[in-house]
């Protein structure tokens, strides 16, 4: 009986896939700026956290028209980002090219248009903010201000998935050195499958029966007998797309690119049922020491901390603190939580009627950097 193919282990599958799929041209360029970046803040002693945000990408051509994506709009990542800065972290900020960015995200994630903002003023013929929004804006600008004068914010960007893992991995190295003092919150979202380079067709795929039959016969032809077939291909009028599984990397995090630095990833559900269940398989899967739970549809106002050193944790926004959600179902709060007690259900009913709403991540981060320093604590013991 054939014996079945053993899987590569992890550092194999690192080398084969990093190999096999090219880096993004500007790798070189974003790295000068990271190591000039971690030095400067490794040598004041600060800590530096990386904050992934935003989707990948998975294209379906070498010359990319088509590509599959998901809904992130790197909410989570550009309002974390700015909660680490008020911590006093310095961020390296790795985003989805056009994605949210700090502080500006106030602006750009509006219904409307940004130039409903401003105001003429007659009197001098100048472009002035709009009266209304002139407190928040001068709290923003002021916010970030500080933050371009401190040097405390690195904002890089990624497209699609090859990008993010390539980015991630050669600046998970360049923080190594900072041991404990350095945190990832892996906020980004993720894609779970990809075309590998060498099954991508070169051109755009076409629609068309005819130009679609004629550019199969051309891959084939082209393809020689040792490379397999290509992912993205049409059969008759349809179109079929076989995808590989993203290797997972996670793991390769704590044990080879940043051994030392705290590590926080997510687990985002539909389910309720799942969603505790899969992140404790997560957390014991790559051995992360936090892993933030959260439903679709309730993100914005509750999610669960789960790690190896603590109970499960939920953290909710009061009722009456919540933001507006399109998207979330307010009645699935608290359906998600296996062992949570009623009090702890019921406390999304506190808080002052009419109080400004409350993001979520200002709950999370100042909870995270707590962690983060008993880690640092616990490091410092261990070296002493």
């Amino acid at each position: 009986m054939e014996q079945p193919t053993p899987s590569p282990t992890p550092a194999a599958a690192e080398s084969q896939y990093f190999s096999s799929n090219p880096p993004p041209a500007n790798l070189s360029n974003h790295l000068t700026l990271a190591r000039a970046f971690v030095e400067r803040h490794a040598a004041e002693g600060r800590r530096v956290a990386l904050v992934t945000s935003g989707g990948t990408t998975v294209p379906l051509e070498e010359q990319t028209v088509r590509f599959i994506d998901n809904f992130s709009a790197g909410t989570r990542g550009a309002t974390s980002a700015e909660y680490f800065l008020s911590q006093g972290y310095a961020v390296i900020y790795l985003h989805r090219q056009f994605s949210l960015l700090p502080y500006s995200r106030h602006y750009s994630h509006d219904k409307r248009s940004f130039l409903d903002f401003m105001a003429e003023d007659p009197a001098t013929g100048t472009v002035v903010v709009d009266a209304v929004h002139q407190a928040k804006m001068l709290r923003v600008l002021r916010q970030y201000s500080e933050v371009k004068r401190a040097n405390t914010l690195l904002i890089l960007s990624f497209v699609s998935i090859t990008d993010y893992l390539w980015e991630l991995r050669e600046v998970a190295k360049l923080m190594r050195p900072l041991g404990a003092n350095a945190l990832f919150y892996l906020a980004a979202a993720v894609s779970d499958f990809f075309v590998p380079k060498d099954r991508m067709v070169e051109h755009k795929i076409q629609s068309a029966e005819e130009f679609s039959q004629s550019q199969s016969t051309a891959s084939s032809s082209s393809n020689g007998p040792s490379k397999p077939p290509p992912a993205a291909r049409t059969q008759g009028k349809s179109l079929i797309i076989d995808l590989e599984p993203v290797p997972k990397f996670l793991k390769q995090l704590v044990d080879g690119w940043a051994p030392d630095a705290m590590i926080v990833s997510f687990k985002l559900e539909t389910d309720p049922a799942m969603l505790v269940r899969k992140a404790v398989y997560a957390l014991r899967r790559y051995h992360h020491h936090l892993v933030i739970g959260n439903l679709l549809s309730t993100r914005k106002w509750e999610v669960v901390f789960v790690s190896a050193e603590e109970e499960e944790k939920w953290i909710r926004v009061p009722r009456s603190r919540r933001a507006r959600s399109a998207s979330g179902i307010e009645s699935l709060v608290g359906k998600a939580a296996w062992r949570a007690s009623e009090s702890e259900r019921q406390s999304s009913a506190d808080g002052g009627v009419g109080e400004p709403s409350v993001e979520i991540e200002s709950l999370i981060v100042p909870e995270i950097a707590s962690m983060h320093g008993r880690l640092i604590e616990r490091a410092l013991a261990r070296g002493a």
